[in-house]
């Protein structure tokens, strides 16, 4: 049997959450023996580890907003319909020149409703190959109500249309696919979970984070309120005497992150994202951050105490609502965004050095392999099928 081509299409729009699980299925399917390409519609993040998959980059997009209801280029222009028939011809001539077995979209049709035009494109292009891909939808454990029913019917339609299988990176032991997505039932022949994806945490002695706190915000474009009540807090904690370091992601704006630098008290060291995270996330002693799918687990598989300050802006229920599953799990604590202020912060600090260290006992943590297994499983039989 020929090595699978994998084409993986991926789009972040706030945060680097999206493209770092990518990046790290990426990886397992490559184990696997699988040749993967990434599409990516989202600003280039500097230090991705995808091994040896080829990373294609299309016309990047974010949103302009929390909102994420108005796109921008790389100039901070809203996208316009050129830009738009421009890029969908560019995916389309991607997909041509490449000429996959199995196609992958992350979160579509569940997300990504305001790229719609060039996915559509793309999956029929795809469905009316002679020989037809696999056609899969990545997507993550909890999704964001839609702020319209009819919505939902837009997604039932185009899984029914185009889709093979949907493949969840979650543990329903955790959370049912059905919890976040309420018609779940229509689709339950094609819902497969695979376990959560994490990047495995690899501590080393004496090595890079070892007895800090690190304070962390994944792409960072909204982190600067978490920031700054961090730098606020430390001394107000029994871990004033350490070494606090923050993780800046590069969609924080370079003026914000030159201002952080400069008002930063004594005993911070303030830095942009690093590759290695999650060593420094699984030295550290302690872990503040957001909320992300991405950090959350890695600071499970850690088992490194953490306070998770779930990002809530906009229409945002997806971390909120994943830290508050989690947040019996021994030492994590949960501090709503609302609520964060330095004396909130520092309280929830020594709430989470109290208790015993926080662990993944009961979850499937192993979603990159048990992704790429699967994802295999159904390729053999859908090439039977095809012949």
């Amino acid at each position: 049997m020929t090595t699978p081509k994998v084409f993986f299409w991926v789009q972040h729009l706030l945060g680097i959450g999206h493209l770092k699980r990518t990046a790290v299925l990426a990886r397992a399917f490559q184990r696997a023996g699988m040749n993967v390409t990434i599409v990516s519609g989202g600003q280039e993040v500097p230090g991705l580890n995808i091994g040896d998959a080829k990373l294609i980059q299309l016309p990047p997009v974010r949103a302009a907003d929390k909102y994420f209801k108005v796109l921008i280029d790389e100039q901070d222009r809203e996208i316009d319909q050129t830009f738009i028939n421009q890029r969908r011809d560019i995916l389309l001539q991607i997909f041509t020149r490449e000429a996959p077995d199995i196609i992958l979209t992350e979160l579509f049709p569940f997300g990504r409703r305001q790229l719609r035009a060039e996915l559509t494109a793309l999956l029929d292009e795809a469905i009316n190959r002679h020989v037809r891909p696999l056609i899969i939808s990545s997507v993550r454990d909890i999704l964001v109500d839609p702020p319209k029913p009819e919505r939902v019917q837009e997604m039932l339609v185009r899984i029914e249309k185009y889709y093979d299988r949907v493949l969840v990176h979650g543990d329903p032991n955790l959370i049912p696919f059905g919890e976040t997505f309420r018609h779940a039932d229509q689709i339950t022949d094609r819902v497969a979970y695979s376990g959560y994806v994490v990047d495995v945490p690899q501590k080393k002695i004496n090595g890079a984070g070892t007895g800090e706190v690190i304070v962390s915000a994944g792409g960072g474009a909204v982190s600067e309120e978490l920031f700054r009540a961090a730098m606020a807090a430390r001394i107000q904690t029994s871990l004033s005497d350490r070494t606090w370091r923050i993780l800046a992601g590069n969609s924080l704006p370079q003026k914000v992150f030159a201002q952080l630098k400069r008002d930063a008290p004594e005993g911070f060291v303030i830095e942009r994202a690093r590759p290695d995270f999650t060593t420094m996330v699984a030295n550290c002693i302690l872990s503040i951050s957001q909320g992300g799918y991405n950090t959350v687990m890695e600071v499970l598989a850690a088992r490194t105490r953490s306070v998770i300050v779930p990002y809530a802006g906009g229409l945002e229920t997806e971390q909120t609502l994943r830290t508050r599953l989690l947040q019996n799990r021994n030492g994590i604590r949960n501090l709503p965004e609302k609520a964060l202020n330095s004396r909130t912060l520092a309280s929830a600090v020594e709430d989470a050095l109290s208790a015993p260290a926080p662990d993944a006992t009961g979850l499937k943590t192993d979603g990159a392999d048990t992704s790429a297994r699967l994802i295999k499983e159904w390729f053999e039989h859908h090439t039977r099928g095809a012949s």
